[in-house]
């Protein structure tokens, strides 16, 4: 784990693979502290004397200064050397978890949580072009699926560990856990980030040349859609578990286990797919889904069909993220950089329409609501992605999907 390997900067020479290995536990701290309220969000909302529907706001909060930090990260630190500017997001990563851990209020744990959303975004917006300056480029590829895989192993950690663990040692501390994590992926990264000065000149007019392209439009709309209905799901899966499945905790930590595991499955199963049918790769996981959305919140079966259905939807949702991160390569492959960008800010609007929204419908008609709203939202996505991806050029010379 060299700390300045001979041609980090400009992606010849030996690979970097410990800074590599930095960059996924980097995001594996970020993924998990961003996730772990949704295993959490009922002892937290108690211990805190606020309602479930106020506390799924610090969810939304996070995605809101997340999308501010994805689009202005580039700018505001375009003098800085980029191994600084990581570390420093993985000291704001510290600081969020221990003012959460530590809140005695929901103004303290919003604070937190906003600090959360600024890493969160800054570390996603530059993390795969600073793989791609520290690999030689026929490594780039494995690079980014080793960086990547922290967003995996965070799904599997963070909801069915979080909600046990919460259950054992309470939530609190199970944020100092996670503030534990960001200090071991600041660690690596002193140890093992090389030097990467800053290159080019971090700008927005490239951002909105890009998100003019109808294509792009389009795309980020059905982003939109299928982010925003699986986080109106995902975000009340606890209370919908408790309340209307009324299973027991161990059951729950039990189901988000299962749902973990089948989505780290979904993401291999996806890459699969999209050798052989593109369309049908985006346009099947959100129906899937939406179906499973609908079903939950139209009745309160018994724990193993819920159970099932759970697995079904990690499976399926599993296979997006790699969906759309190879409809931004093939779509805009001369500005790749700025569509990953553009990407990570739609995602993170539809985090906070959906955790937002979410928590709206919850105040007013219950977990049953949100789960019949998320469902139906992602069938619209389905639809439109069937139906516009049915008119896109099919040959890679005329901007395939």
């Amino acid at each position: 784990m060299s700390a300045s390997p001979i041609h980090a900067d400009t992606g010849l020479g030996a690979p970097a693979w410990g800074a590599v290995i930095a960059m996924m536990l980097g995001v594996f701290g970020l993924v998990t502290a961003e996730f772990l309220p949704i295993s959490l969000l009922t002892p937290m909302a108690a211990d805190l004397h606020i309602s479930e529907s106020l506390a799924g706001q610090a969810i939304s909060t996070t995605a809101v200064l997340a999308f501010v930090a994805s689009l202005l990260v580039s700018s505001a630190t375009r003098a800085l050397d980029r191994r600084h500017v990581l570390m420093g997001l993985s000291g704001l990563l510290i600081v969020s978890n221990l003012l959460v851990a530590y809140a005695p209020g929901f103004l303290a744990l919003l604070l937190g949580r906003m600090l959360l959303g600024a890493a969160l975004g800054g570390f996603w917006a530059m993390s795969t072009a600073i793989v791609m300056r520290l690999m030689p480029e026929p490594l780039i590829p494995r690079g980014l699926s080793i960086m990547v895989s922290g967003v995996a192993a965070a799904t599997i950690f963070a909801a069915p560990v979080g909600s046990y663990l919460g259950s054992v040692i309470g939530w609190r501390q199970v944020f100092l856990l996670a503030a534990g994590l960001g200090v071991l992926a600041l660690a690596v990264q002193f140890y093992t980030l090389p030097s990467l000065p800053p290159r080019g000149h971090g700008s927005l007019s490239t951002l909105l040349r890009v998100m003019r392209r109808p294509r792009v439009a389009v795309g980020m709309l059905a982003v939109l859609l299928v982010f925003s209905g699986h986080f109106a799901l995902f975000t009340y899966v606890r209370p919908y578990l408790e309340n209307v499945t009324g299973v027991a905790i161990t059951t729950v930590s039990a189901m988000l286990l299962g749902f973990g595991v089948a989505n780290y499955a979904g993401t291999y199963f996806g890459g699969f797919m999209l050798e052989r049918n593109v369309r049908l790769t985006m346009a099947l996981p959100p129906l899937a889904i939406g179906a499973v959305g609908i079903v939950l919140g139209g009745t309160a079966g018994a724990p193993w069909l819920v159970s099932a259905l759970i697995a079904v939807w990690g499976f399926a949702f599993g296979t997006v993220p790699v969906a759309w991160s190879n409809w931004v390569a093939q779509t805009v492959p001369d500005e790749a950089e700025s569509g990953g960008g553009l990407l990570v800010a739609a995602i993170q609007v539809a985090i906070a329409l959906g955790a937002g929204g979410g928590g709206l419908v919850l105040s007013q008609g219950g977990v049953t609501g949100v789960f019949g709203l998320g469902g139906m939202t992602l069938v619209a996505a389905a639809l439109l992605i069937a139906l516009w991806m049915g008119r896109q050029p099919r040959t890679a010379a005329d901007c395939p999907v």
